[in-house]
């Protein structure tokens, strides 16, 4: 069984890319869709890092079992063993746009809310494009400018902000077409000037940019018992899940001593989130 975990970003995030154009460093973008993305060898090393490695005895009336949620280290000719979790890429749901007329308003696609009924499991019917629960006016984006007669009214819409993150702080919320979700997702990035300083302070080379994407963006990544579990799926999900809910704050991705990276976690089961819609 799939499980979910939810990311809240409380500061902007960057994730390193694999091809730097001019002076520009962009983060990591899916291949097909262009959009950000947290890849699972990211978040997997980030939670080994907190969680540890450690082997895991689970004592029983007959026997002890051991795993590993992360696989072991080599130590002593030790034999390499396959972690008990594996942990997929962290995926884009909402992420907030300026809005001249509303503030910030959270965008997102049919095919990002597709992408996470599938994951989830989440019964919810995929609104049309333009939906939005806004009433009354034009709204104002970011270099766009959507005209009232062209939106549709989306009632159920909290339905697809898993447990409204932040106490409510989604209150804007709108469904753009995916070729044009992505282009403002471009636009909104944010883009960091960094120079390079020389032992006399002065500027050494010439500017670049760093991109991350932008607080207050909400992420996830589903997560799994692998093979290697062995009969243990239980106990290794019970052990996992307890793992992740010890701290409710984590650092991903580069540029730490800026403070850059910190999301919120927010675990859900596939039967939680069922609940939470009935």
């Amino acid at each position: 069984m799939m499980e979910i975990v939810y990311l809240t970003l409380l500061s902007p995030l960057h994730t390193g890319g694999t091809t730097q154009e001019g002076n520009l460093l962009g983060i990591a973008r899916e291949s097909h869709t262009n959009l950000p993305y947290i890849p699972s060898s990211t978040i997997r090393g980030r939670l080994r890092s907190s969680i540890g490695s450690e082997m895991i005895a689970i004592n029983g009336q007959e026997k002890s079992k051991k795993f590993f949620l992360f696989g072991n280290e080599i130590d002593n000719g030790e034999q390499l063993e396959q972690g008990t979790i594996w942990i997929g890429d962290g995926s884009l749901l909402w992420i907030p746009i300026p809005s001249l007329s509303h503030g910030v308003v959270w965008v997102t696609s049919p095919m990002l809310l597709r992408r996470w009924q599938r994951l989830s499991g989440f019964t919810l019917v995929i609104p049309p494009e333009y939906s939005t629960n806004i009433t009354g006016g034009n709204v104002y984006l970011k270099d766009a400018i959507l005209r009232r007669d062209s939106l549709h009214n989306w009632a159920d819409w909290e339905q697809a902000i898993p447990g409204l993150h932040g106490g409510g702080m989604v209150n804007h919320v709108l469904v753009l077409p995916d070729k044009h979700c992505a282009t403002i997702v471009q636009m909104s990035l944010w883009r960091q000037v960094k120079v390079k300083l020389n032992e006399h302070k002065t500027v050494e080379g010439g500017f670049r940019y760093e991109e991350a994407i932008p607080p207050d963006t909400i992420m996830y990544f589903p997560w799994g018992i692998t093979a290697q579990a062995n009969g243990m799926c239980q106990e290794a999900r019970n052990e996992f899940t307890r793992l992740l809910q010890r701290s409710d704050v984590l650092q991903i991705g580069g540029q730490e001593s800026l403070g850059r990276g910190f999301v919120q976690l927010t675990f859900n089961s596939n039967q939680d989130t069922q609940a939470g819609a009935s």
